[in-house]
């Protein structure tokens, strides 16, 4: 199976174009005012009208309350609902019940009481997205371009669909394959040459490292 890759936090026409050109199955626009990332809903809805119907289009909140979520969903006409704040379960329902549309929740993971987290929202989250924990003093919940130790992912019941994010790039995105073996991963920072800026070279670096690793790795008994 092809792994599925998401490429968040686009702001331009070239870089969407690019991302879905080079393989991205989900695109992702980021409405976070503290992001470096962030974009109009609207901004993002005309971006998204390029690509609509090539790739999933997510639209990535924090902690965003109802008129906030009414607004991107108007303009945007997104696939899925990335929920990256402190979201509980609870929420998630509500979001889902509001607009019929799919949760992915973000987790961040430091330790393995991390991962513990995600019991409550087992039948309730569509996908998981696993994250490192941000930094001490940063005010962004993702997108910090560090990782977590992969190797507490092992513990993880297989049946759980997620995303792998966290600190990815070219010169690791190998060995993090094939250590999780991760069907789908997330990636920001890592294909930026500044914050917020996306580089194409970066990004086509990235998609053949994933397809390099693809190409040696077995694929039977891999978890989703």
């Amino acid at each position: 199976m092809k792994t599925e890759v998401k490429i968040c936090g686009l702001k331009t026409a070239e870089a969407v174009e690019r991302a879905v050109a080079l393989g991205a199955s989900h695109t992702g626009f980021i409405f976070f005012p503290k992001s470096p990332r962030n974009i109009e809903p609207d901004d993002a809805g005309h971006l998204a009208d390029r690509i609509r119907g090539q790739a999933k289009i997510v639209a990535v909140t924090v902690n965003a309350d109802n008129d906030e979520l009414d607004e991107i969903v108007s303009a945007l006409n997104p696939d899925i609902l990335q929920l990256h704040g402190s979201e509980d379960p609870e929420r998630l329902l509500t979001v889902k019940a509001m607009y019929g549309l799919p949760v992915m929740k973000a987790l961040s993971v430091r330790d393995a009481s991390d991962l513990e987290r995600i019991d409550p929202y087992i039948g309730i989250a569509d996908r998981f997205l696993f994250d490192a924990k941000p930094p001490q003093g940063s005010d962004l919940p993702g997108g910090n371009g560090v990782s977590f130790d992969w190797k507490l992912l092992d513990a993880l019941d297989g049946s759980v669909d997620y995303m792998l994010s966290g600190g990815l790039n070219a010169s690791n995105i190998g060995e993090a394959m094939v250590q999780t073996r991760a069907r789908a991963i997330d990636i920001s920072s890592g294909v930026e040459s500044a914050p917020g800026v996306k580089d194409l070279k970066l990004m086509e670096s990235f998609f053949n490292a994933v397809r390099q690793a693809e190409a040696g790795m077995p694929r039977s008994g891999s978890r989703t």
